[in-house]
């Protein structure tokens, strides 16, 4: 099983983008997912300041994968995901349905994110059909469901993706939480997530904590960390180990791992959706 490191799911500044980046490129990182994933209006960086890290990462001796929307809404996003399709150069990774038919059309591989809804093997073997030549498994799904999937992995021809860290997509809405804590509308938000490099924590009346807020994505409050289950993963068949990068924490972690290792563990973790439990719990392996 191998690494990969996923694509920036917050609304960084341009220079701290371009300064986690150059730590990837000299890292020992193979695979690495770059794109904005959760609003088009985050535009700190353009499509082809993407192409220019895409370039780097690539002649450092990395695999690049470009990222997509995860909810489009707008005909100008489905124009902008028709340019990302078209780079004639980088595989893409469709987080929406829409990617797929685009990929379809012009006969072009494609990795299935884990916000595609793929909740069993027929679906997975359609979207195969279609090009698909890896899928990430969703968040929410579990070892069980897993080994069912890939029982006979040596006949599916795809690969398969875990993600074992980070703050975990749980829900997209067509609404900016983020915006509206502020006070502000959608189209007028002046891209406040900026102010909240790493989300904003939600906790309960009694002080526990229980969502991220990030623009339109809700994700985990915790951490996940599966590192304790890669011996696990590897007798599954899983090729990759997502790790979704939090900041120049998440690439200690990842060395860490790559060396055989055991990484720092976060200080709010959960590991439940893997064991098929409530997602929040963290249990020993």
């Amino acid at each position: 099983m191998k690494y990969s490191l996923g694509p920036v799911q917050y609304c960084w500044e341009k220079p701290q983008v371009e300064s986690f980046y150059q730590a990837v490129a000299a890292s020992d990182i193979e695979l690495v997912y770059l794109g904005e994933v959760v609003c088009s209006r985050r535009r700190q960086l353009k499509f082809n300041d993407y192409l220019d890290i895409a370039h780097q990462l690539k002649d450092a001796g990395k695999q690049v994968v470009l990222s997509t929307l995860t909810l489009v809404e707008a005909r100008s996003e489905l124009a902008e995901l028709k340019k990302i399709v078209d780079n004639g150069e980088f595989m893409v990774e469709a987080n929406d349905m829409a990617v797929v038919q685009l990929a379809h059309e012009q006969g072009l591989p494609f990795v299935a994110g884990p916000d595609i809804n793929q909740y069993n093997l027929q679906t997975l073997q359609f979207l195969h059909r279609c090009g698909m030549q890896r899928f990430v498994m969703p968040v929410e799904l579990s070892a069980n469901w897993l080994k069912q999937v890939l029982q006979h992995k040596e006949t599916l021809g795809f690969e398969a993706e875990v993600v074992g860290y980070g703050h975990l997509p749980l829900a997209h809405s067509a609404r900016c939480f983020t915006a509206r804590n502020m006070g502000l509308a959608k189209d007028q938000c002046d891209t406040v997530c900026s102010r909240h490099p790493s989300g904003l924590l939600l906790e309960t009346q009694e002080g526990q904590s229980l969502l991220r807020l990030n623009g339109i994505q809700t994700q985990s409050a915790a951490c996940t960390d599966l590192q304790d289950f890669r011996e696990e993963m590897t007798d599954l068949g899983v090729d990759w180990y997502r790790i979704s990068p939090l900041g120049p924490e998440s690439l200690d972690y990842a060395m860490a791992l790559i060396r055989g290792e055991h990484a720092p563990r976060p200080e709010l973790a959960c590991n439940g959706y893997w064991l098929g439990q409530p997602g929040m719990n963290n249990l020993s392996a």
